[in-house]
């Protein structure tokens, strides 16, 4: 028996052993060996904590920040993102901290960001590190190399100018549905009081919904109730995320992201399947997204045989990111100004007067819409102060030279987008403040010719959905100023958070005032 026993113990050692040592490399000695070779560079910060990292420090200073109160001011960045905020005051420029076992470097050298940016070497991939988050955020943002280049060859066609002039009568539908909504809340009264996130978040879902898929618009709002879904359940399990396995348990909220994701492929690829029907008998348009898309892939398998085209589920990949970072940004935008305007009247004023003169109370058409300088100042002023997007990152897949360091494999970098925007080094004493003139000569003079403002990234990577975000918002934001005049209610709790993007964590409640 006691043979029998010792020999089940050492054949259990011998299954086990190897797992463990895994484990023990995976949790401990890795990260102990990059921490080393990252103070050997002169990066300092935060010490790696066994498996979580600093997770539980960066959970801490966002209950933190977030218990207290914060008036009407520009001054976000101590809420947002406290961590990262002190990180730099304790610090400096450079700084590491851990996700988990991941080490993050927080990199604010300009100079070493338009190295990344331009990413020529390869060295420096898009990074998407939870599991998680890779249900979430799929196509084009998360691909490398080749297959990268040729999807980005393939979607270029769908956001052309004249692409989006076509598209310009779906913008107007949705905006026009919206407006005229509010003026029927407002009826006959002088004003009235309604929180506007709800509804701006409706306007660029129906937005994406018409000018992505046309006339199948209905099954994209189903989409994008979704897509919202499975963002909240996202959020919800991203730092469980560096909890190994985690993700392969099955809970209730793991069983629901694999549903959602099932029923989004299947609903987007029954509307390619009906497209690519309609496209054989000959009764396609491809003046929304999804035809354009479809014409540049079949063109692309003409030119370079079908080995070249996209396959189907990366046709449904590309049409998910188009509702993800279609709808999400340009909402919170939208959003903000609203609620900056109200902040700042005088500049509500002046964008009013000029959408007034230049497109009187008539829609406002696509060639009207680059005259507008002021609505534009104020756009780039908001982007600045409010960026959707409050951080990007990219991750070292080999040893690799960035300015006089070298990064060793598998470090994620951190492009802190609004730490830079807000840096007073980069744009005076009055960076919290908001103020459009800086943007009165364009971006260039507004900078200084430096990369210190990168709201849709830069350089190759560029959002190649940036036109389409700037026509929708510039077209949304006139015929709002056309019918309203809007000021805080005094129910508005000034409360910037992220989920994703940069949100009111209150909503919008405002005044409106029907014209």
């Amino acid at each position: 028996m006691g043979v029998i026993l010792l020999s089940l113990l050492v054949i259990a050692g011998v299954l086990i052993l190897p797992w463990v040592w895994k484990v023990f490399i995976h949790v401990w000695w890795r990260p102990k060996r990059l921490e080393r070779a990252l103070k050997e560079q002169g990066i300092h910060g935060s010490s790696y904590k066994l498996l979580f990292g600093n997770i539980i420090d960066y959970g801490r200073t966002w209950k933190e920040a977030r218990a207290k109160p914060m008036g009407l001011s520009h001054q976000i960045v101590p809420r947002v993102v406290p961590f990262d905020h002190q990180a730099v005051r304790k610090y400096g420029k450079i700084s590491v901290a851990w996700f988990g076992t991941l080490p993050s470097v927080q990199i604010m050298d300009l100079e070493l960001i338009r190295e990344v940016f331009l990413n020529k070497s390869g060295h420096f991939e898009k990074s998407v590190a939870s599991p998680f988050l890779k249900q979430l955020v799929t196509g084009l943002v998360t691909h490398e190399g080749e297959k990268w280049a040729k999807h980005r060859r393939i979607i270029n066609p769908s956001f052309h100018v004249e692409k989006l002039k076509r598209m310009l009568p779906a913008f107007s539908a949705s905006c026009n549905e919206l407006v005229s909504k509010w003026e029927q809340w407002v009826g006959s009264e002088e004003s009235h009081e309604l929180d506007v996130w709800p509804d701006l978040q409706a306007l660029t879902a129906d937005v994406i919904s018409r000018a992505g898929f046309g006339s199948s618009y209905k099954e994209g709002r189903q989409i994008f109730q979704l897509i919202t879904e499975q963002a909240e359940l996202v959020i919800k399990a991203v730092y469980m995320a560096y909890i190994p396995g985690y993700e392969f348990l099955p809970t209730k909220d793991n069983l629901r992201r694999k549903e959602i994701d099932r029923e989004v492929r299947a609903i987007i690829r029954r509307m390619i399947e009906k497209r690519e029907m309609a496209m054989k008998m000959g009764e396609a348009h491809n003046d929304d997204l999804l035809g354009s898309l479809m014409e540049s892939n079949f063109k692309e398998s003409q030119d370079q045989g079908n080995s070249k085209r996209m396959t189907i589920e990366d046709v449904i990949d590309e049409c998910r990111l188009f509702y993800l970072a279609g709808q999400e940004t340009t909402s919170d935008l939208l959003t903000w100004t609203m609620i900056v305007l109200s902040m700042h009247p005088s500049w509500q004023a002046q964008a009013r007067d000029e959408v007034l003169r230049v497109f009187g109370k008539n829609k406002p058409d696509f060639d009207g819409l680059s005259y507008l300088k002021i609505v534009t100042m104020i756009l780039y002023e908001v982007l600045r102060l409010y960026s959707p997007v409050v951080l990007l990152t990219r991750c070292t897949n080999e040893r690799v030279q960035l300015g006089g360091m070298t990064l060793p494999a598998g470090v994620q970098l951190v492009l802190p987008v609004l730490l830079l925007h807000h840096d007073p080094e980069l744009w005076g004493e009055d960076a919290d403040e908001f103020k459009p003139e800086r943007f009165s000569e364009g971006i260039s003079k507004a900078t200084k010719n430096q990369l210190s403002f990168f709201p849709f990234a830069w350089g190759p990577r560029t959002c190649i959905g940036q036109n389409f975000a700037m026509i929708e918002y510039k077209l949304s934001l006139a015929m709002i100023l056309q019918r309203f005049s809007f000021e805080l209610s005094p129910s508005y709790v000034h409360a910037p958070y992220t989920v994703l993007t940069l949100r009111p964590e209150y909503g919008a409640p405002l005044i409106l005032h029907k014209l």
